[in-house]
């Protein structure tokens, strides 16, 4: 007999959980903030658990799939409004794609991605060069995310396979939200490339090595190790948040109003939070439990 699997809790609010945990790692696109404006209760939300009374300190890892270094992301945090005193570090798959870079001393790059992200190739030893030129790919999204898609990178990236290049993907997400659109990420042009046989080595979340350098970092901040059984990973996206916290053993907070706003009814139309679970049933993996947003 097959077993009914145990419903998955909404939440009306962090503080219902918050005292099991002593780290949290957020997600910042689509929880902090939509791409335009930050979400003020989400913040707040993050304050409130930073000053939660007890003998253990309670510390925020904010964990993005940006390309671009953490402290590029902190100046575009301060931007949206987002306080810092909502989180006490921030890592970034640009970060882990520096160190990855890093390693490959002298490295002829073939950038695929818009000049906003050349922040991640600073302090390198390395040579931007054209795809004929070039011994490795780093892709950080494409040129311009507004108006194309992969079918326009195609050629491309079927003679960059041909030659065997290995592409690091310094955002494995498929797509992120901007006000109430959704835009293509280098996720797309990675899952591109490795369709057609091209290597891709990605840094950033659902991968094993981000989550490994986030508990690295809130040891770091506690100094002390921290227990995965007491680390909470908050998110909006099912393949890279939560299928990351699954695979790494942590417990996951899916915040629906993000990328999945309108697959789970609570677009414009719909502005509360129905009946998830038949949604829920149909992903690969799934949340500890489910939240509207990210409020206290």
């Amino acid at each position: 007999m097959t077993s009914t699997p145990a419903p998955i809790p909404t939440l009306q609010g962090l503080a219902e959980v918050a005292d099991r945990y002593d780290l949290i790692l957020c997600d910042v696109w689509g929880v902090l903030h939509d791409g335009q404006t930050a979400h003020g209760a989400a913040g707040e939300a993050l304050i409130r658990f930073r000053d939660l009374p007890g003998a253990r300190p309670r510390r925020v890892v904010l964990v993005s799939n940006a390309p671009r270094p953490g402290d590029g992301v902190g100046r575009i945090l301060d931007r949206f409004g987002v306080p810092r005193e909502a989180y006490d570090a921030i890592l970034t798959s640009g970060d882990l794609t520096h160190d990855l870079i890093a390693a490959r001393p002298g490295a002829r790059i073939r950038h695929l991605g818009p000049e906003r992200d050349l922040g991640i190739f600073q302090g390198l030893d390395l040579s931007l060069v054209p795809e004929t030129e070039a011994d490795l790919v780093v892709c950080t999204g494409l040129f311009d995310d507004r108006s194309e898609t992969p079918d326009d990178y195609r050629p491309e990236l079927e003679r960059l396979a041909a030659r065997g290049l290995t592409m690091i993907c310094a955002n494995p997400d498929l797509v992120v939200e901007s006000g109430n659109r959704l835009i293509p990420c280098a996720g797309l042009l990675a899952a591109a490339y490795a369709e057609i046989g091209g290597p891709v080595v990605y840094a950033g979340k659902p991968h094993r090595p981000v989550y490994e350098a986030a508990l690295a970092k809130g040891a770091a901040l506690t100094g002390a190790a921290v227990d995965p059984a007491r680390v909470l990973a908050i998110g909006d996206a099912i393949r890279t948040d939560i299928a990351g916290a699954r695979g790494f053993g942590l417990a996951s907070l899916l915040v629906a109003r993000g990328i999945h706003a309108e697959e789970l009814g609570v677009t414009a139309a719909h502005h509360r939070l129905g009946d998830v679970a038949e949604w829920l049933g149909r992903q690969a993996v799934h949340p500890d439990a489910v939240i509207e947003r990210l409020v206290w």
